[in-house]
């Protein structure tokens, strides 16, 4: 059987909900999608659908074969569009997925940058607060904060960024500012967290990584309203230098605790091996690693 046409099959069913849907998108019988994919399995030897008279679900194994044949489609897409075009530039579609601030304050800009640079590009930005999984999700490309496990993907590091100890001087005429990590614990912190209870805040201590334990006044998961609790002198918050260096230069914030400052946290651009040889992708790597700001 033809395999590229089986996979093209299995996805378009996936996606239109049906194998009856797939049959009228592709003018086929409803038969005939169904004898393909059925075909399908069986070369792979897996059960790929779980069928019901009104839905489909893909299987454990379906998942992973309707990712990667979808990446796979659209990589074949993308060598026909660059191989019929006139021009030498990156061609196609890239799903690239980011952490939400940093993504909507600091990779937007450069992805429509990017988009208007080369016109027959398109973009599926995914600002998401968790880990993706590239393969899995058929992501191209992620930006990751944060030291990464030994893996098979490729890195390329775009900056580091340090956490900022800082509160306002409102605060800080009313409350004597720490001199020492612990003695935050005395204060009103203003957390940030994708989850709820206490926060470990991180310090370089005496020469070794130290960890305090708060129960902050306000936790929250938006970086912005702890940020903007700070500023009105509602507490003590820890926020990316980036994010906070206008504040720290006007002075509504000022910086604590510099002498504890914890470790750089790298930013890093993560990829799949495989796609490296991706014009698209060496293409979008290239101009993000080229214009990201210096955040550090």
């Amino acid at each position: 059987m033809d395999r590229l046409e089986g996979m093209a099959l299995l996805v378009r069913a996936v996606e239109a909900g049906s194998l009856s849907a797939a049959a009228r998108e592709t003018s086929r019988s409803a038969t005939a999608v169904s004898r393909t994919i059925a075909a399908l399995e069986a070369e792979l030897g897996v059960q790929l659908l779980r069928r019901t008279t009104r839905s489909l679900a893909l299987t454990e194994q379906g998942r992973l074969f309707y990712s990667r044949s979808k990446a796979i489609l659209g990589d074949v897409r993308d060598l026909d569009l660059a191989l019929a075009s006139t021009v030498s530039e990156p061609v196609g579609r890239l799903r690239v997925s980011a952490p939400t601030l940093i993504g909507r304050l600091l990779l937007a800009p450069l992805v429509t940058g990017f988009l208007a640079r080369y016109p027959s590009m398109s973009i599926d930005l995914i600002l998401l607060d968790r880990a993706v999984n590239l393969i899995e999700e058929d992501i191209d490309l992620s930006v990751r904060i944060g030291h990464l496990p030994d893996s098979e993907l490729v890195v390329r590091k775009l900056d580091d960024i340090d956490l900022i100890v800082c509160a306002s001087p409102d605060y800080l005429a009313r409350r004597d500012a720490p001199s020492r990590p612990e003695e935050l614990k005395a204060h009103d912190c203003l957390t940030f967290s994708e989850n709820a209870g206490p926060v470990d805040w991180r310090f370089h201590v005496d020469g070794r990584s130290r960890t305090v334990r708060l129960n902050g006044r306000l936790s929250v998961n938006s970086l912005d309203v702890a940020v903007a609790g700070a500023r009105d002198g509602l507490g003590i918050t820890r926020a990316p230098s980036w994010y906070v260096a206008d504040d720290l230069r006007a002075g509504r914030l000022q910086a604590l605790l510099g002498a504890y400052q914890r470790e750089p946290t790298p930013v890093q651009l993560l990829f799949q091996h495989a796609r490296m040889a991706s014009p698209k992708l060496r293409g979008f790597v290239d101009h993000v690693a080229t214009h990201w700001p210096r955040i550090g």
